[in-house]
Formats: structure tokens, C-alpha cells, sequence
């Protein structure tokens, strides 16, 4: 296998498949044993289509209830699942949204269950459904989802996520690979490899062919002889490749009257880039936030260009230039900037609309002084975790403001950090102004995931790219033109061929280079093509129509985040249609599994969008438990291991205080109403005691040391009327200090004057922190009475929301 190329080992994984996790809710470890575990993945031209087949028994005397369970891409779209249970078929059918919901409410009030569970990971989606299986019975799952593989730093990955979690008899993973270009390097990558396991590895490859083969015997899967039932397939297993390239830089694929040109033109000069970097201060990036931000700004300033310009802009409630105009990267400059960016405090609110439109400004300054080297590219990179609390707050206004100012000339990247941050705002902000959004992790790599996603942006190669076809020969061509073209990515444009197309299909590429205009043409046979997909027998055939839906659809659903609602409905309407013609599940369609009668669960699958994260839970190590009500009865959704986005860790603080815990808290979303009365409480935490709205608690900050030791205490609450008010649920709810399984409830109502949120007596009655519920500023006065608590506090005001006449605690600093 050869050594990975300089750049690739670091990139982003783009995940392809992982391995079924079963596991059981009432069994014991071995009474449900997964007999045989395959996968069948076949990329042809980067396109794959793979399945995933589980085979179980219920070795168990009694009924067992099974959860298939495994992780497929963010970008796949599943195509089918059905479930074979003693012989009896059970199949997954695609339906549009509004009609799934029907069936799967009919399936409800027969008593019957549908469905399947969804949830969003890291890099990816989760998908789960469970069923109950009779003693002795056998049942098989079988998955299948599709995805067009995107080149990242130039290579090609496919992860596999292994973790069948108990030995099986008969696994086995089979890769096919088939490039009409040629494989240029393929190469494996396993984090739980042992001696023994490379044993059971193979890999077969000629010039356009490859085959990776993993098959493990139960004793090579075995940890040791001690733990004879452990596996130690627990991990992840890459196989990464690129492929040859022509030196017009393009290669056009046809199959079945489908074409796709691929085009990533190697051996180009990069050219030179102004960047300014839009870095978020406030008080909610404190802690982990920020300082990932800093080393992912101080060694991203090192990898800055010779013939590069840059700028750094921080903002909170104001926006503060690094320097009054773009500097070049000089090593004087570039380690003046890495102080500065070391320097970097976290505080205040969050200015977005001031702090792109200042980058604008320094750019649009820098062009009209003649600054800016010709034939150089400008690009704006926000980093931010947060709404906008100060200035400008209506996300709209800033959409406008921002697209107006850049008119076109500048491309703005969005990464929003953590799941507090509206990511459908920051999504449409980057896709108006030919950028894109990322959403950086809240995980002990986050200074890694920003220093890749800057990897991806930091070398343009073309500008302008445009794909020109003849009229009389091509039509429903996706997506023609690019702003820009990175090195290490790759352009995809796919099309139908016309009935009376030539017999040479040609096409020309053309764009900006540094300092000149370059047009690539490309040529290929049509029959020579159609010929080299149908000879290779384990391809999956008729993929490149797939391969045109699939992009088809996607690039309709990303347009649709800037189209007005009229435009947006027509979009969506070829979407879901193209959704229902070749059966994938997309955010359009949803699918719908009848399972055996007398299965309790009641579940439906919908394809996640990244926006519906902002609510979820996201970090493993606490699991969500999420309770509704279907037809009269109560059931219960269980989520997966994280913790809830909603209230986050303040990770550099230790200790019990009522910050820390915050993030365990249950939280009502919306306008106040009795609770469900048939809602279960959550396991192990205590039913909250209602409280009349009149009382309102006090936290007091009776020690504020530093960072590294911070205690909360609660003080007293005090009733000031006796009389019965109507029971409403709280706000929010925050548990006491300690081990007390209390909890307080906190209903923020609007008021005419300031409400008083922490007190500190041993500095006077003075020293409060107090904020005026429908603004979103502290009072002016109260930030030098109590310094400290200020501190702690100062991105509490970004997190208070009005819904109607609640105001909700949605997150702290």
C-alpha cells in the first residue's frame, strides 16, 4: 500500500458506510447473535452504491427486541431498507413528506408500527429502527444508499465504521472500485488493526480496477483469550484513492445516454489571495471556543503565502481591525498577527452585520487604491457561534446588506461554531456570496476541523470557470458554472444526452488563471464509453442516471436557501419529484416500514437537514430521551449518546456549580401551556413542582474566584402572593448545587423594569447583574457594580429569546 501523499492523511474523512451496530433493550449480551454481517460497496466513477445486510437469531427463550442501528454519510440518500422476519418481507416505501405521515399515522391507529428513527452525527446520519423478534426466529436487515464520493484534498475516502460489538461468524466487506480514468494510488488506513487482522486484508488492483476485501475469522476478531466473546473491531477502516488525469484536466464518462464530466486540471500556479479573517470575540465563545479559535488562527497564519494579503478583523459588540488595511504575508507581519490573534478575549455581544460589512469595506478600499494584486482573489472567512445580538439583529437585514455590499466581487465562507448558531441564517449568508457554510464541532479537534476547512480554500486555482456544451446535443445539465475552483477539489456537471447526439462528444471548459484567460476542450466517443461501463461485470449499471438525480437534486435543494418563496416552490417541486422517481430518501420524502402487528414502537425516517441540529443533542456521553404523544399514548423516542446543544458545558470551569450542569436541563421550547398529562417524567431526574408566575428567583455569586474554580449558590426564593395562580410550565429549570435531586423553576416573564439574574450582597445591595427582559442589552450601570459576575455573564443577554410573552434561557457562555 503506498505512503499517503503530503495533505491527504489530514483531510476531512468523507464517510461512505459504517458496519450495523445491534444491540438489544432486554436481552443479554448473547442471546442476540448476529450470525453474518456483509457489505457491498460498488463505486463506478465515484458513484456508490452500497448495501449493508445484517443476519440475526434470537438465541433467547423469550421475545427479544433488536435495534438495527448503523451510520451512513450526511450526503447519502437511502434508496431502500426492508427487513425479512421468518421468511415474511417487510418493505421500506418512499413517500412524499405530508403523505408518509398519513400512512404512518394510519399504521398507528391499527395499532401497527412504522418507521424509523433518525438522528444527525458528526459526519454522520444515524439510522435505526427496531423490532421485536419471537424465540429462535432469525431476521435479516438490508440497507441501501447511495452517494457521488467528492474529492477533498485531493483524494477520494471511504470510512467504514466498524463496531459490530460482539464476534460474527461470517463478516465480510467488499469494495469494488471502477475508474475509467485509472487509479492513480489506493491505499487502506485502520485505527484498530492488529497483526491478525491485517492477515485477513486483501487488495487486488489493476489500471482502472480495484477490489478490497476484509474478511475476519471469529479468532482474528477476538481481543484475547481471556475475552473470548469481545471483538476488537471497534474503529474506523479508510480506504482512500485518486485517479489519473489528462493534461485538458477533464475526463467525460457517458453510460446509458448519461454523461458526467469531471474536471480538476492538475499542474496549475495558485493564485494569490486576499483574505480577512471575521473572527467572533463574544462572551459566548468563551472558554474551549476561543482558545481553539487561536491556534487554529496561529497556524493558519503560518501557512499564509508569500504573495498573499490578509486582515484580521475581531468583533463583539463592536468590530476592531487588526491593522487599517490588508497587509502583506510577510514573517514580520504574519508573527505581529499571531500575537494579536494569541491575545484574542472573548466578551461582549455579536455584531455580524458591522464585521462582515468592515471586511467589505477594507477590501472594496484596498481595490480602489490599487492594493490589490490584479488577477488576485478576495476572500472573507467568518467564524462565529452565535445569533446577532448587537446592531443589526434582523437576520434578513444582514442577508441584504451583506449581498449589496459585496455585489458579487468578494466570495464570504461561514463556519459556525457549536449548535447554538442559526446555521440556516449563515448557510444562506456564504451561498448569496459564492461561498459555502461549515459548522465546526465542539470537540477537542475543533482548532484541526477549522485549519482543514482553510486547507480546502487556502490554494485557488481558476476563477470564472464555466462548462460550455453544443446546444443540439446536451440537455437537464446540472450546474455549468463556478465562481472558483480550489486546488485539490474537483467540478462535476452531469446531463442527458439528446436522441441524435454525434458520435464525438465534445465540450469546452474556460476560466481565469493568475494573469490569463485558459480554455481546456475535451473530447470522448460516445460508443467507446457506453462499451467501457457495460464490460466490467461487478459495477452497479445504470448509475450515471442516478449520478445526474442525485446531483440533480441536491444543487435544487442548496438553491432553494436563496430563492424567494415563489422560485423556492418550484424548486422544491422538481426536487421531490426526481426524490420519488428513483427512490431516495431526501429533507422532501420520508419512508415508511410496516412491521409485524403488535409492534409497539412507532417511528418515520426523514432525511436530516443540518438546520434541525440547532435543537438536538450533538456530544456523546449523555443520552436524550425526547417523549411525545401519538394518537392518546405516550411513547418514548431515545436519541443517541450526546448532550443537550441547547445548554453547553463551560468546559474550563470545575465544580458543581449550577453553570456547569446547565446542559443537563430539561427546556420547553415555545409559548407557555400546561404540559401533556400523560408525559412521562425523564429517568432519573425529578418531576419539577410548578411554580406560580409572580416568583421569581435569585441566583446570588457568593464566590467568584477564577475560571478553574467557580461556586453557585442559589438564594432564597420568596412568594409574593398567596393566592393560587394558573399552573404553567417554566421557562427553564436549573437544578441546585450539590447532590439534591431539586430543581428550581425559573419563569422569565416580560416586565416593565430590569430582572435582577445574579447578586452578589458581600459587595452591596448595589452589585447586581440585572437585564431588562425584550432587550438585549445589560444596563449600562450594572457592568462596573459587578465585574466578575459580568464576566461569567456577558453572553447570557445573547441567549435570551422572546416568544410571545416567554422569555426562554436557551444557552450560557
Amino acid at each position: 500500500m503506498k505512503t499517503p501523499a503530503p495533505g491527504r492523511a489530514c483531510g476531512v474523512v468523507l464517510v461512505l458506510l459504517s458496519l450495523a451496530t445491534l444491540q438489544t433493550l432486554r436481552a443479554q449480551k448473547n442471546d442476540i447473535d448476529i450470525y453474518s454481517l456483509t457489505v457491498d460497496s460498488r463505486v463506478s466513477s465515484r458513484f456508490a452504491h452500497t448495501v449493508v445486510t445484517s443476519r440475526v437469531v434470537n438465541k433467547a427463550s423469550t421475545l427479544q427486541e433488536v435495534t438495527f442501528q448503523m451510520e451512513l454519510p450526511k450526503k447519502a440518500f437511502i434508496t431502500n431498507f426492508s427487513m425479512i422476519i421468518d421468511g415474511v418481507t417487510y418493505p421500506g416505501n418512499i413517500k412524499e413528506k405530508a403523505a408518509a405521515q398519513e400512512q404512518y399515522s394510519a399504521a398507528v391507529e391499527r395499532g401497527e408500527s412504522a418507521g424509523l428513527v433518525k438522528a444527525t452525527g458528526r459526519k454522520t446520519e444515524q439510522f435505526q429502527v427496531s423490532v421485536s423478534v419471537a424465540p429462535a426466529a432469525k431476521i435479516t436487515f438490508e440497507l441501501v444508499y447511495e452517494e457521488l464520493l467528492v474529492r477533498h484534498l485531493g483524494a477520494y475516502e471511504l470510512l467504514l465504521k466498524v463496531q459490530p460489538q460482539q464476534l460474527v461468524k461470517h463478516l465480510q466487506m467488499d469494495i469494488y472500485i471502477f475508474e475509467p480514468q485509472g487509479i492513480s494510488f489506493l491505499e487502506t488506513e485502520s485505527t484498530f488493526m492488529t497483526n491478525e487482522l491485517a492477515e485477513a486484508l486483501t487488495t487486488t488492483q489493476n489500471k482502472t480496477k480495484a477490489h478490497v476485501r476484509f474478511r475476519p475469522t471469529l479468532s482474528q476478531q477476538q481481543k484475547s483469550p481471556e475475552q473470548q466473546q469481545d471483538t476488537v473491531l471497534d474503529g474506523n477502516f479508510i480506504v482512500r484513492y485518486d485517479v489519473d488525469r489528462t493534461v485538458s484536466g477533464g475526463s467525460i464518462q457517458i453510460e446509458n445516454g448519461y454523461f458526467v464530466h469531471y474536471f480538476a486540471p492538475e499542474h496549475l500556479a495558485t493564485i494569490p489571495k486576499n483574505v480577512i479573517f471575521v473572527i467572533d470575540k463574544s462572551g459566548s465563545m468563551s472558554g474551549r471556543k476561543i482558545q481553539q479559535t487561536r491556534e487554529a488562527l496561529i497556524k493558519i497564519l503560518g501557512d499564509l503565502g508569500p504573495r498573499d494579503q490578509f486582515n484580521l478583523i475581531s468583533f463583539s459588540g463592536e468590530a476592531t481591525p487588526w491593522k487599517p488595511q490588508l497587509v502583506a504575508a510577510s514573517a514580520e507581519n504574519v508573527n505581529a498577527a499571531k500575537s494579536y490573534a494569541a491575545a484574542i478575549q472573548a466578551r461582549g455581544g455579536t455584531n455580524i452585520n458591522d464585521a462582515i460589512l468592515m471586511a467589505v469595506q477594507l477590501l472594496e478600499r484596498a481595490n480602489r487604491e490599487e492594493l490589490l494584486p490584479p488577477g488576485s482573489v478576495t476572500l472573507i472567512i467568518l467564524l462565529t457561534d452565535g445569533d446577532p445580538t448587537v446592531g443589526e439583529t434582523n437576520p434578513s437585514e444582514i442577508q441584504k446588506n451583506v449581498q449589496e455590499a459585496i455585489d458579487g466581487q468578494h466570495s464570504l465562507f461561514c463556519l459556525g461554531f457549536g449548535f447554538d448558531v442559526s446555521y440556516a441564517f449563515l448557510e444562506k449568508l456564504a451561498l448569496d456570496n459564492g461561498g459555502l457554510a461549515r459548522r465546526i464541532y465542539e470537540d477537542s479537534d475543533s482548532a484541526l476541523q477549522l485549519q482543514d476547512f482553510y486547507q480546502e480554500v487556502a490554494n485557488p486555482l481558476m476563477t470564472s470557470v464555466a462548462f460550455e456544451y453544443p446546444s443540439n446535443t446536451v440537455e437537464a445539465v446540472t450546474q455549468d458554472a463556478f465562481r472558483l475552483f480550489f486546488k485539490g477539489s474537483e467540478l462535476v456537471v452531469a446531463g442527458k444526452l439528446r436522441d441524435q447526439s454525434p458520435d464525438v462528444f465534445s465540450a469546452k471548459v474556460r476560466g481565469q488563471l493568475h494573469m490569463e484567460n485558459i480554455t481546456f476542450v475535451t473530447e470522448s466517443r460516445v460508443a467507446e464509453q457506453e462499451e467501457a461501463f457495460w464490460s466490467p461485470r461487478y459495477i452497479f449499471h445504470s448509475f450515471m442516471e442516478r449520478l445526474w438525480a442525485y446531483l440533480t437534486i441536491q444543487q435544487l435543494l442548496e438553491q432553494t436557501v436563496s430563492m424567494p418563496d415563489a422560485e423556492k416552490q418550484a424548486l422544491e417541486a422538481r426536487a421531490l419529484n426526481l426524490s420519488l422517481s428513483y427512490s431516495f430518501v431526501t429533507p422532501l420524502t420520508s419512508m415508511v416500514i410496516t412491521k409485524p402487528e403488535g409492534q409497539e414502537q412507532s417511528q418515520v425516517a426523514e432525511k436530516p437537514v443540518e438546520n434541525e441540529n440547532r435543537h438536538r443533542n450533538v456530544h456523546s456521553g449523555h443520552t436524550l430521551f425526547r417523549y411525545h404523544s401519538v394518537g392518546g399514548k405516550a411513547s418514548r423516542v431515545s436519541g443517541g449518546s450526546s448532550a443537550d446543544p441547547v445548554f453547553s458545558t463551560r468546559r474550563g470551569w470545575r465544580g458543581q456549580g449550577v453553570f456547569d450542569k446547565l446542559y443537563n436541563f430539561p427546556t420547553r421550547l415555545g409559548p407557555p401551556g400546561p404540559l401533556h398529562p400523560h408525559l412521562p417524567y425523564p429517568p432519573h431526574r425529578t418531576p419539577w413542582r410548578p411554580t406560580p408566575p409572580d416568583v421569581m428567583p435569585r441566583l446570588s455569586a457568593t464566590s467568584f474566584l477564577d475560571e478553574h474554580d467557580m461556586d453557585l449558590r442559589i438564594k432564597e426564593t420568596t412568594m409574593a402572593s398567596p393566592h393560587h395562580a394558573p399552573i404553567q410550565p417554566p421557562s427553564v429549570i436549573l437544578p441546585l448545587p450539590g447532590r439534591s435531586v431539586d430543581r428550581l423553576c425559573v419563569d422569565l416573564k416580560r416586565s416593565q423594569g430590569p430582572t435582577n439574574l445574579l447578586s452578589d450582597p458581600g459587595q452591596g445591595p448595589e452589585s447586581v447583574c440585572s437585564l431588562r427582559l425584550g432587550s438585549t442589552d445589560f444596563p449600562s450601570h450594572s457592568w462596573p457594580r459587578c465585574p466578575a459576575q459580568c464576566q461569567v455573564l456577558q453572553g447570557l443577554h445573547a441567549r435570551l429569546l422572546t416568544s410571545h410573552e416567554t422569555s426562554l434561557l436557551r444557552g450560557l457562555v
